[in-house]
């Protein structure tokens, strides 16, 4: 079930209603509702992928109740390779087995040896099966850190295993965050409600107005790169730049808002990244969850920067390369994962890669210095370069695509629609930043009037036929 569409527009007020209405006296009734709905979200997609994801909802409450048992270290990391194991075993059977089956079939090819394609199958891959399953992983994991204690409520586990706001597409979420919410009785709070419903109408802004507008003119600049210049091909590496952060953040904002209408918080996804000064400083504003759980279970347990100099730059290109990889089987993905481990490793040699976690730009100030204008326009650069290694069909066509970017030049026809857009979102960014950093006084009555207005604009561009980009991850 997509957010944007009509079955969404009735199935969520109709879960709001049952929640708090007929089941807020009991809280185990109110978990219930919400693995079922959860289950009714899922399966509106593909029923036949709820045993999948119910499977790995067993496996890893069975793994996390045994883990505490054992009676050695060595018991409990046999249990926890079981549980990582088998999660890497379904996210990459269905998400990577054709593509090591084509990559093998490819290099014995380029020497000479033709293998036919027999090995290949007809996979579909389940929606949200990269995300559920590093979900539930950092569960069982967390348990053997003794971060956390194993809940013996099945039901309440499996809420959060399925928890339908952020199920199909995040923020990834940690059980230490989200299961403690689940398992303690919730009161609806009429300012998380509201706060809530801003975030569904921005998310929903972003999604159905920036990011569905422009996908016609990106889809058309990279299906036909060879047919444009530099210039317009520019146009088309940045309008995927703005689609990508509208479709994503736009759905995080949505899943973010709709756990508020049920008394939840989910961890924050996107911070303003394109307004970052350099490329670490964008990677801790971009798909959070996701840096922060490849930070905590990946490139920590390999020994982070603890290690000198040398292997902490061999930790740093495979958490990138890694990173890559999770978003698809394509070697556009691997290349965009080297891309940034390259951009990022000067400033991890240098030490400026932790430089802005305290202060943010325009820092008591309506507009940025001259300074930080030059930082934040060579990293946007730098970020929307990458950004033609990741939405290219092939390797060869990025390489051919950035080739002419850099080395060819037009002026660009008919695309001045979509430059209002960027400019548009651009500024409405800021804005919403900028009411964060000077702390403006709230017009209630403003608010209600920007509030219409979005619901109008964003009711006049509805196309109900659009999915969110990062579905196919």
């Amino acid at each position: 079930m997509l957010f944007n569409s009509i079955e969404f527009l009735l199935f969520l007020p109709i879960v709001f209603l049952l929640y708090w209405f007929v089941f807020n006296k009991n809280l185990k009734s109110q978990n219930l509702l919400i693995l079922l709905s959860s289950y009714v979200f899922y399966g509106w997609w593909d029923y036949r992928f709820l045993t999948l994801i119910f499977l790995s909802t067993i496996v890893d409450y069975i793994i996390g109740l045994n883990i505490p048992k054992q009676d050695s270290e060595k018991k409990q990391k046999l249990l926890l390779w079981c549980s990582v194991l088998f999660n890497l075993s379904v996210l990459g059977f269905f998400k990577y087995y054709n593509f090591f089956v084509d990559s093998w079939i490819d290099l014995f090819g380029s020497i000479g040896y033709e293998i036919k394609s027999i090995w290949t199958l007809n996979i579909i891959l389940p929606v949200g099966i990269s995300f559920y399953t590093f979900q539930t992983m950092s569960y069982t994991i967390d348990i053997y850190r003794k971060k956390l204690e194993p809940t013996k409520d099945f039901i309440s586990f499996a809420s959060f295993v399925s928890f339908f706001p952020q199920l199909v597409a995040g923020p990834i979420e940690r059980a230490t965050n989200l299961l403690p919410q689940i398992l303690n009785k919730r009161e609806f709070k009429y300012k998380q409600g509201v706060q809530g419903l801003r975030l569904i109408l921005w998310g929903m802004f972003k999604k159905v107005v920036i990011a569905d507008s422009l996908a016609p003119m990106v889809d058309n600049i990279f299906s036909n790169y060879e047919d444009f210049g530099g210039g317009t091909l520019w146009l088309g590496a940045i309008y995927f730049a703005f689609q990508i952060y509208c479709d994503f953040s736009g759905y995080s904002d949505i899943a973010i808002g709709t756990s508020k209408l049920f008394g939840f918080e989910l961890i924050s996804n996107f911070k303003f990244p394109y307004f970052s000064r350099n490329i670490g400083e964008f990677w801790r504003k971009w798909h959070i969850s996701l840096s922060t759980w490849f930070r905590d279970y990946l490139y920590i347990p390999l020994g982070g920067s603890k290690e000198g100099k040398w292997k902490s730059i061999r930790n740093i290109f495979i958490i990138f390369l890694v990173s890559g990889f999770w978003h698809g089987a394509n070697w556009t993905f691997i290349f965009w994962g080297l891309f940034h481990s390259i951009l990022f490793l000067p400033s991890f040699i240098y030490n400026t890669n932790r430089k802005y976690t305290t202060s943010i730009i325009a820092e008591n100030t309506f507009l940025p210095s001259p300074k930080e204008f030059i930082q934040v326009g060579v990293t946007f650069i730098l970020v929307t370069t990458g950004w033609v290694l990741f939405r290219s069909e092939t390797i060869v066509d990025s390489f051919n695509y950035l080739s002419k970017m850099f080395f060819e030049f037009d002026i660009p026809q008919n695309f001045r629609k979509g430059i209002l857009y960027v400019i548009g979102l651009t500024l409405l960014d800021f804005i919403i930043k900028g009411n964060e950093r000077m702390n403006f006084k709230k017009s209630h009555s403003l608010e209600l009037l920007g509030s219409v207005i979005l619901v109008l604009v964003i009711l006049f561009f509805y196309n109900q036929s659009s999915s969110f980009i990062y579905f196919q991850f």
